[in-house]
């Protein structure tokens, strides 16, 4: 595994490895350096068949991330259109990864998860969440569109559309309490709980087949745009056909 600067990385048994955004004097704000990092760790796990479960999280005491360093992802030197247009393709790359890459990432929250930390979080599989946690769109409220980072493909694919508008539009925050409500995130736990709570749910997945796990998540993204029933049926009868395969020939 390698060694990043902004991202702290600890494999544990059972193939779950656990990545943290580990620019704490920052509030783990999004520079330049840590996009290419996690472009990098999340391609790369994509052939990686010994880690089976990712738990993302902070490794900053104040919360999980502040959203993004403008002071130096902004800088005149890409502040142009080539510049911007590379600069966007790699923040799209991210998310893009998260959910091609077999592994299901559980992304653990506390505290703020603000403009790109509420991404990092809708672009993972399942959210745990302390009571102090908080999201928002924070794009608006900066003077730049307020979509990015595939925030308005998830956000309404997580919870009513109506909603997602809604703090899309205002760029408010949404705390712990009304995340639940709106099944955003799947537990609240205290926060000395999280990481057991994060790791009670990784030794669960990490105890499947590997290729049932990868072809589950394969099918839940892409039937989420599947253009109907009849589709989805003929994407499960594959996956299903071949996880037999490879089960007979396992055995053999």
């Amino acid at each position: 595994m390698k060694t990043y600067e902004t991202l702290k990385l600890e494999e544990k048994e059972n193939g779950i490895l656990i990545v943290g955004l580990n620019r704490p004097d920052k509030l783990n704000a999004m520079n330049r350096q840590m996009v290419n990092e996690l472009c990098d760790l999340w391609t790369g796990l994509a052939h990686n068949l010994d880690i089976r479960v990712v738990i993302l999280r902070s490794e900053a005491e104040k919360g999980f991330c502040g959203g993004m360093d403008v002071a130096d992802c902004f800088q005149p030197n890409i502040m142009n259109g080539p510049g911007m247009y590379d600069f966007q393709l790699d923040l799209g790359r991210i998310e893009l990864a998260m959910r091609q890459m077999p592994q299901p990432i559980i992304c653990a929250v506390h505290g703020a998860a603000a403009g790109a930390g509420m991404c990092f979080a809708l672009a993972s599989d399942i959210r745990i969440i302390t009571p102090d946690a908080r999201f928002n769109a924070a794009f608006i409220n900066v003077g730049i569109g307020g979509a990015d980072m595939g925030s308005s493909y998830f956000l309404t694919r997580l919870i009513p559309a109506g909603r997602a508008y809604e703090l899309m539009y205002t760029g408010r925050f949404i705390k712990a309490d009304e995340a639940m409500q709106l099944g955003l995130a799947s537990y609240c736990v205290e926060r000395d709980q999280l990481m057991d709570k994060a790791m009670e749910i990784a030794q669960v997945i990490a105890s499947k087949e590997p290729f049932v796990i990868k072809l589950t998540k394969e099918a839940i993204n892409l039937n989420l745009d599947c253009p109907g029933l009849e589709a989805a049926i003929q994407l499960e009868n594959r996956n299903q056909n071949m996880i037999i395969l490879n089960t007979l020939n396992k055995s053999k």
